[in-house]
């Protein structure tokens, strides 16, 4: 949650904007093992973050996905908004855009954020236990409505 202060002296804890990205290939998802330090760590999710003060949510995507991955991408395209207070171990209550888009060109190396970068066949995914939040879901909405 953040916290903020209004002009007319009030008070009030806001929701973080999250730009959550399933990268695409060859029928194949590109998914990131949390590191250790990280809420949930240890498990697999998708390429994730905050929004940054000056950049809109398409520059989020580009710029998430190469910091985590090292991969360039195109097409972007929203999937949904999840407006859930309650989602599973999220303890900032995000509110997730999440947007698929199709992995180009790896050009870069993954920050430290993650532990593995691995691809996955859409009909192969680890099982929901080995998945961070509701990333899983979010990759089997995908599924569903491609």
């Amino acid at each position: 949650m953040i916290t903020c202060k209004f002009e007319n002296g009030n008070k009030a804890s806001l929701r973080h904007i999250v730009a959550d990205t399933i990268v695409l290939k060859d029928n194949q998802v590109l998914l990131v093992k949390r590191a250790a330090r990280l809420l949930e760590g240890g498990k697999w999710g998708i390429v994730g973050g905050f929004l940054e003060r000056d950049e809109t949510l398409e520059q989020a995507v580009h710029r998430e996905v190469m910091e985590e991955t090292g991969w360039k991408v195109e097409n972007i395209k929203l999937l949904e908004i999840i407006d859930e207070p309650n989602r599973p171990n999220d303890d900032r209550q995000n509110v997730p855009f999440v947007y698929t888009c199709d992995a180009v060109e790896k050009v870069g190396e993954p920050d430290d954020e993650s532990v593995e970068q691995k691809w996955f066949d859409l009909d192969a995914l680890p099982s929901s236990e080995q998945f961070a939040f509701d990333h899983l879901e979010m990759i089997k909405y995908y599924i569903k409505n491609k």
